[in-house]
């Protein structure tokens, strides 16, 4: 075992697939951490109207990050922190978004709204996420640009195509720094593993950060060491390697469909 208390996991492109499942072998692994006394979050730009199924599925009761840090969560039922965006930063953000043609989408406590639903009475709600996507990549460079002249905003990316936007300051580092104040351990205590650019700072402050194997090149550079993608259980070797100091292996149904662990070999 190594000194990793927490590990801290990005939802789309790190531990799901594709299609949005969580593998056997991911699921797995997952559970032999916890077992093993190790806190498993996710922390992810997903809020959680798109996310608590997969807190649900694997019955964690622990603390997440939702919607890039706006959103801290200490247990299923139990919120700790929201932080909004102004009303004025979210009309600006609409304005910017219905000028240059683009699809956009909010996080509200009440829903997650996308621009086929926006109406004016939305501008009375409160927002806590707002996200922007253009398939132009000029485009979408020059609405980030945008946006950060605005002031007061954390603008960050989940794909080369969109951006997501929360109150400065507010990222999925903020918001595992603030778990590790809950559970009192300590940011070196963390490995955290992701995919894209909304991950960075997270990685970067770990103890240990992993990008995937199919993350954009930039995360690769920054990170301690890259793993398999998500296609592989690229978080599942992951936690083999980092976590439990074995070489990873490829778990194995045995007849009745269960999976067993294989013999692992200890890394020397």
């Amino acid at each position: 075992m190594t000194s990793y208390k927490l590990v801290a996991l990005d939802l789309d492109g790190t531990t799901l697939t594709e299609d949005k499942r969580i593998s056997d072998e991911t699921r797995y692994w997952i559970k032999r951490a916890m077992e093993a006394g190790v806190t498993v979050i996710f922390s992810t730009g997903r809020g959680m109207q798109t996310a608590s199924m997969y807190w649900d599925d694997l019955r964690l009761e622990v603390p997440m990050v939702m919607l890039n840090g706006a959103e801290i969560w200490k247990g299923p039922g139990q919120l700790w922190e929201r932080h909004y965006l102004s009303r004025q930063e979210i009309r600006k953000l609409h304005n910017l978004a219905v000028d240059a043609g683009a699809w956009f989408w909010g996080y509200s406590v009440e829903s997650l709204t996308g621009a086929g639903e926006w109406t004016e009475e939305m501008f009375e709600r409160d927002w806590l996420k707002f996200g922007i996507r253009h398939d132009d990549l000029s485009t979408i460079a020059k609405l980030r640009e945008d946006a950060a002249a605005f002031g007061n905003l954390e603008i960050t990316r989940s794909a080369d195509i969109n951006m997501e936007v929360t109150r400065q300051g507010v990222s999925k580092e903020y918001g595992v720094r603030k778990v590790c104040e809950l559970l009192g351990i300590g940011m070196h205590e963390v490995m955290a593993i992701g995919d894209h650019h909304n991950d960075m700072l997270m990685i970067q402050a770990a103890g240990w950060g992993v990008a995937m194997g199919n993350a954009e090149e930039e995360l690769k550079r920054a990170a301690d060491a890259v793993t398999d993608t998500n296609e592989q259980d690229g978080v599942a070797r992951a936690i083999q390697r980092y976590v439990f100091g074995l070489e990873p292996q490829t778990l194995t149904p045995d007849k009745t469909g269960t999976y067993q662990r294989g013999d692992a070999r200890s890394i020397t």
